[in-house]
């Protein structure tokens, strides 16, 4: 074990972790005041739940080595086995629960994303219920697939440095699967976002975690963590651009909310591709993604009618799919030794392998979605009322209110 490693994956969790109440701040601003507080809370429970699933069943349903090419095994149940030795299967220089810690804020963060979709207007009792069954029957199996020992996506030679199939994808297509299912908001047409310094503050935090996202994936302190970090950076500003640069040609006014959001967009497009490409193709990957996911926004579901209150499908789910096929075009070995030459450097082959990888996480997260949503339903509705709805969730479901004004 390297005590330098150590130190430097330690501050990267605690980065990783400060993304989730980010979230909650970036969804929470966007929404009408009397629903602030309730998607605060959407993204802020994975925080207790999803981490206890974690240690019970998750990290070795996802990372255990003795598993099958789908899922893992019960073998590291309660942490069993998982100690301060490092596990060299997955990082000589750092303690295994070092590592599996990490990966609890990203399973965490991924259904914190999945909030977006289903804003104003899903009942919390039945959100519960689904962050529990969805982040073991799906979010663990696709982990494994792409990370685990064994993972079939893995072993295709499929590439996603940081979680652009696991956490981008997966959480975007619930998030227009739930939303498609909940049908559209009560006047959600006319809701605009309450507080945008809010939205600025949760975004700024999200872009600030998401070093120890990205760059603390190469689990260690090397050539490759530092084009992550350079890649990181220019990504994010290139998204910004890409998405400014086509709103100011449609609107012709560049937004603060649009900033913020091609931000995002160019985070979440270079992540699969981060630890794989120049910093050149960075920029390229960051500026399409901002477009793209401009395009999705305001195009995209427009014309196919769904609700995606907070785009998480928008931002996350379709530049998560830019991401992973741009890494099947830009990857090149001069980057990494262990990543592969894309079609840009001569290898077609890559390129399909993204592509069979992001089609069987759009199939399988979409039918456990589905499914899981449709038994819930059975038992919990999982729309709130038109009272409900109407008065508003803060107060209708939790009893409180984010602003108390004085006339």
């Amino acid at each position: 074990m390297q005590i330098g490693d150590a130190v430097f994956m330690f501050f990267a969790t605690l980065l990783v972790w400060i993304m989730t109440p980010g979230i909650a701040l970036f969804y929470g601003g966007m929404v009408r005041s009397k629903n602030v507080l309730s998607t605060a809370m959407y993204s802020y429970m994975p925080m207790a739940i999803v981490s206890i699933l974690w240690v019970l069943v998750g990290y070795s349903i996802s990372f255990s080595t003795g598993g099958n090419a789908f899922v893992g095994n019960l073998d590291w149940a309660g942490l069993k086995g998982v100690s301060f030795d490092p596990n060299p299967d997955y990082s000589a220089t750092i303690p295994h629960n070092l590592f599996m810690l990490f990966q609890m804020t990203f399973a965490v963060l991924t259904v914190a994303i999945i909030s977006g979709g289903i804003a104003e207007r899903m009942r919390f009792s039945a959100f519960v219920i689904f962050t529990i069954v969805w982040s073991v029957v799906a979010y663990a199996p696709v982990a494994h697939w792409v990370w685990g020992v064994g993972g079939w996506l893995r072993e295709l030679g499929a590439l996603d440095f940081a979680g652009g199939n696991v956490v981008h994808i997966s959480s975007g297509v619930t998030g227009l699967v739930l939303a498609i299912m909940l049908g559209k908001r009560r006047d959600g047409s006319e809701s605009t976002p309450h507080n945008l310094p809010l939205t600025f503050l949760g975004a700024t935090l999200i872009w600030f975690g998401w070093y120890g996202f990205n760059v603390g994936s190469a689990l260690t302190i090397n050539d490759v963590a530092m084009v992550v970090f350079v890649n990181t950076a220019v990504a994010a500003g290139a998204g910004i651009i890409g998405w400014l640069a086509v709103e100011y040609f449609i609107n012709k006014k560049p937004t603060m909310l649009g900033a913020l959001s091609g931000a995002i967009s160019g985070l979440v497009a270079i992540t699969p591709a981060c630890g794989f490409v120049t910093p050149a193709a960075a920029i390229v990957i960051g500026l399409i993604g901002g477009a793209v996911c401009f395009w999705g926004v305001f195009s995209l579901k427009k014309k196919l009618g769904y609700d995606d209150a907070l785009d998480a499908f928008g931002l996350h789910g379709i530049g998560g799919t830019w991401g992973g096929i741009a890494t099947g075009l830009f990857a090149t070995t001069k980057v990494n030794s262990a990543g592969a030459d894309g079609l840009f450097y001569g290898d077609f082959s890559l390129l399909w392998k993204q592509l069979a990888a992001i089609l069987a996480t759009y199939i399988f997260i979409a039918v456990i979605t589905y499914v899981t949503a449709k038994v819930i339903d059975f038992f919990v509705p999982i729309r709130v009322n038109e009272d409900e709805e109407s008065l508003g969730l803060d107060i209708t479901l939790h009893g409180e209110k984010a602003y108390h004004e004085n006339f």
